[in-house]
């Protein structure tokens, strides 16, 4: 679906480690691949042990994962938003992705110098939110220029409505407060599609934090879940520094044992990718046959005719109807389609069916 998470942090935060770990296919499990578009994009896979599991099942010739870009964003400094450092170059980055990943150092470490002389990751949120709130700020006052006037002298309702909208969104800004926080109705945020607000994007914040915090967290950790829960923003701990440490082991059997002896489950990047994928408000419906285990890529709440349209458009044009097996389903009776049929485990869904997350689909057509 072409979409992207933008890694954004101050430097020195351990957002560059972080994504050389996205970028080194050993830290993930053996199927893990990533390639580069250009020097700052990655193609991850996302991990779903849900399609290891159907590809036990079924044994098919070839696997196809769900992917997702994650964009490498740097040059942010104070003043970013007037051009400072790459700032032009960032803000035009972070522009193109559909929502962010914010980075923030949750680790005291006198070798690792910060670029403001002290940890404080609540002052480096608000470091980087301020550049993109001065720079929401600039965009909207140019849209107000564009369409007060109307909106003040003439009988123009649809510009009055976008000024009303616009002022709302100004004050909050003016406030510190980002864009996607702003009391504004959801079918009202079409009035500032046009400018693509930085700060209406989705944001998760990664604290980085050392080997010892990485599974109870620390006080820093504690500040920023503090500060996220008013925002709404989904909040995950990771140590750069591990991850590095498990992209360096050689075998999956080695880097479990590993995540073993910390107490770890699952690795960071895993749990960083698998993240990302719901901040894009993303689900996963499959296809199973023997010659392909497929998952697909779609935005929460499609309809199966949507959801057809995925993998052709010739398939949402000519939708009859869809043959949907619930993976807990799928996964009980070993495939066999004769046996969910028996059971009564396959429903067939018209055009108004709501794909839920791991539905096993089949889709009839006609063209």
């Amino acid at each position: 679906m072409g979409l992207q998470c933008g890694i954004v942090g101050l430097p020195n935060v351990g957002k560059s480690t972080l994504f050389n770990c996205l970028s080194n296919a050993k830290a993930q499990a053996a199927n893990f691949p990533f390639c580069t578009i250009e020097p700052n994009v990655g193609v991850i896979t996302v991990p779903d042990e849900r399609l290891t599991k159907l590809t036990e099942i079924v044994n098919p010739k070839s696997i196809v994962p769900n992917v997702i870009e994650i964009v490498d964003i740097a040059g942010l400094v104070k003043g970013a938003s007037k051009g400072e450092g790459l700032g032009n170059q960032f803000l035009a980055n972070i522009r193109a992705t559909n929502a962010i990943l914010h980075v923030l150092r949750c680790f005291d470490n006198d070798n690792v110098i910060h670029v403001d002389g002290s940890v404080d990751p609540i002052r480096d949120k608000e470091i980087i939110d301020t550049e993109l709130q001065l720079k929401d700020l600039e965009s909207i006052e140019k849209k107000i220029q564009k369409v007060e006037k109307m909106a003040k002298t003439g009988g123009d309702k649809e510009a009055k409505k976008t000024y009303d909208v616009l002022t709302i969104y100004k004050n909050h800004l003016l406030q510190g407060k980002s864009a996607r926080t702003a009391p504004v109705e959801e079918e009202d945020k079409e009035y500032i599609e046009d400018i693509w607000l930085l700060t209406a994007k989705p944001v998760m914040y990664v604290c980085n934090v050392d080997e010892g915090s990485v599974v109870t967290g620390n006080a820093y950790v504690e500040k920023v879940k503090a500060v996220a829960k008013e925002e709404g923003a989904e909040v995950l701990v990771i140590s750069a520094q591990i991850e590095a440490e498990i992209a360096e082991l050689e075998s999956y059997e080695e880097r479990q044992e590993f995540l073993g002896d910390l107490g770890l489950t699952e690795s960071g990047v895993n749990k960083l990718i698998k993240a990302a994928y719901r901040l894009l408000n993303l689900a996963t419906y499959f296809t199973a046959g023997v010659q392909e285990v497929r998952a697909w890529t779609i935005t929460q709440g499609f309809t199966a005719p949507q959801a057809a349209g995925v993998i052709h458009t010739d398939f949402e044009k000519g939708f009859i109807r869809a043959e949907v097996i619930k993976y807990d389903d799928f996964v009980k009776f070993n495939g066999s389609e004769a046996v969910i049929k028996e059971n009564g485990k396959m429903s067939v869904e018209g055009k108004s069916y709501v794909v839920a997350d791991g539905d096993i689909m089949h889709f009839r057509f006609n063209v």
